[in-house]
């Protein structure tokens, strides 16, 4: 207990970092759990959820009802965007890297860094007993006006879910400014901004983000509060208007997707980059391309709202802001294409699942041009096309892109290496998966299926997709499964993992030029950095060396 007592107060940014990683897991786990039930509603509707459904279905006999099916859906979605995700990716690792790959001992305001972690226990606390109340949250995953008031949603539990996303958007506020703070001031000498690694801009614009629009999340929520339990009608359909809701949900909804792949945007271009053996291809133009996706990333929000009564003009424009947004993702991808042509590959784990967040984020962005598209939204608007699109982009690349940091990572952050023939075990099974598992989502909600359904074979024109859907909770029960195999690998590793050594990957960034894992103060002395991050190949200096990679800090010969 003092142990855990001294982690919790402790303001070394590493230790946060791990509360974050490990807290961010087991919300994973939950989040996943859901979704298994869920899963099992559509492939045997009414049947009993074996092992638990007794436990979480007493009254129903174990079976899914309409009523806890709605529950199921909505903390899954919250949780896994806001208590999972976030914590896991933009909390462990900005708080873990940001300071190391830039040279500095600890971030710019320790005491901040200490509250944004006691706020994200508090929320996450708060989310347990949101799901643990007689009358869980039911008003889905965007919370709309006025499926969140008391009438549409009764109980204690939505109203404990609406203050964790504010407390959870304060952590996020507070750790956002932490963040940009860090990167502006606390670089080393010599570490310019274009000698940064790609994955610290990528974490430095999803700072930016978050601190423009989380603050709009939260208003949202705090008047979806005092409408729910003060009376007040800011979206009441009588007084007030529940679409000004939309707006101000996707104001911030869609710049959260970038929120979470920008940092796997950066991880991307420097992982390629290292198991390439090869610079990262023009470094500038993909620094240029995320800034452009942070300066757009606001603007595009009102493809969510074309079936809430935007005039044409005004979807017409959403509408081609939407597909001007593509344009930087595709220079992104094109640059990491060039950064593989004719690299040495090395495929290694980190670089197994880079180039399977490679892949997926592919699918994603090619399955969201046609929700951009006003013609063919209309059709696909609400169907499970949209939840197989979303999960491929913020569950499957975003996911993935976070085994990739892990893997990467994991010597540095513990000292120790995890299994590989483990890791590849996990990687083909979650790569396969994820495919089956979100491509039948395609293929059901290509064919007509509405998403939030509870038995969509109640209606007569749906009854054919039974086998699709059957199979694809089938998938997504195995996509789980593999999952444990990285739980396993995680525990094994720590408790008996073979030690790492310094650098292990042989790359060029500083976070590797200190001991495995970092002391507390980072590094025995200050570095001075000489060059940028992907200083690999063959070059001149690198061939005098005698190696074909050079540090950052590192003197030439």
């Amino acid at each position: 207990m003092k142990r855990l007592l001294g982690l919790l107060v402790s303001s070394d940014h590493k230790r946060i970092a791990k509360i974050y990683l490990f807290s961010g897991l087991a919300f994973l786990l939950l989040g996943g759990l859901l979704a298994m039930v869920m899963r099992w509603q559509w492939a045997r509707p009414g049947a009993a959820v074996p092992l638990v459904g007794k436990l979480l279905f007493s009254e129903s006999g174990g079976a899914v009802t309409p009523a806890s099916y709605t529950g199921l859906f909505t903390s899954h979605g919250l949780i896994m965007v806001f208590f999972a995700m976030t914590p896991m990716l933009i909390g462990a690792f900005g708080y873990f890297l940001i300071p190391l790959l830039i040279g500095a001992r600890n971030m710019a305001f320790p005491r901040l860094s200490v509250l944004s972690l006691w706020l994200t226990l508090l929320a996450q606390a708060m989310v347990l007993a949101s799901i643990c109340m007689p009358e869980a949250p039911s008003s889905g995953w965007t919370m709309y006006a006025p499926l969140s008031t008391g009438v549409a949603s009764p109980g204690q539990g939505q109203t404990w879910m609406m203050m964790a996303i504010v407390v959870i958007g304060v952590a996020n506020i507070v750790a956002a400014i932490n963040f940009i703070t860090t990167v502006l001031t606390m670089r080393a000498k010599g570490m310019s901004f274009f000698r940064m690694p790609l994955t610290v801009w990528g974490f430095f614009f999803t700072a930016i983000l978050n601190a423009l629009f989380v603050p709009v999340l939260v208003v949202a929520a705090l008047l979806l509060f005092m409408d729910r339990c003060a009376g007040t009608h800011f979206f009441a359909p009588s007084l007030g208007d529940p679409v000004l809701y939309q707006h101000l949900f996707w104001l911030f909804g869609h710049p959260e997707v970038y929120i979470l792949i920008l940092p796997v945007w950066g991880i991307l271009g420097d992982l390629l980059s290292y198991f390439a053996r090869k610079p990262a291809y023009w470094y500038r133009g993909s620094v240029y391309a995320m800034a452009a996706v942070t300066c757009m990333s606001g603007m595009v929000y009102g493809h969510h709202l074309y079936q809430s009564g935007l005039g044409p003009m005004v979807g017409a424009s959403f509408e081609a802001l939407t597909l001007a947004i593509s344009v930087p993702a595709v220079v992104l991808f094109a640059n990491w294409m060039c950064t593989l042509w004719r690299g040495s590959l090395r495929f290694e784990l980190p670089m197994l699942f880079a180039l399977g967040t490679l892949t997926v984020f592919a699918a994603g962005g090619l399955t969201g041009l046609y929700l951009g598209a006003m013609s063919a939204d209309i059709y696909l608007h609400d169907s499970l096309w949209v939840v197989g699109h979303f999960h491929l982009i913020m569950s499957a690349a975003t996911l993935m892109g976070s085994f990739a940091a892990i893997y990467f990572w994991f010597p540095k952050i513990f000292g120790k290496r995890l299994n590989e023939r483990l890791g590849q075990m996990h990687f083909a099974g979650t790569l396969v998966l994820a495919f089956t598992t979100f491509g039948g989502l395609l293929l059901a909600g290509y064919s007509g299926q509405g998403r939030r359904l509870f038995d969509p074979f109640q209606y007569q024109f749906l009854v054919h997709l039974r086998t699709i859907n059957r199979y694809t909770s089938y998938s997504a029960f195995l996509l789980g499964g593999f999952q444990l195999i990285f739980v396993g690998n995680l525990v094994w590793s720590l408790w008996r993992g073979r030690a790492a050594t310094d650098n292990p990957f042989q790359v060029p960034s500083l976070e590797w030029t200190t001991s495995s894992p970092p002391p507390m103060h980072n590094y025995e002395r200050e570095p001075v950095v000489l060059r940028g991050p992907h200083e690999l190949g063959n070059g001149p200096e690198l061939v005098a060396a005698g190696k074909d990679w050079l540090g950052q800090s590192e003197e030439g010969t």
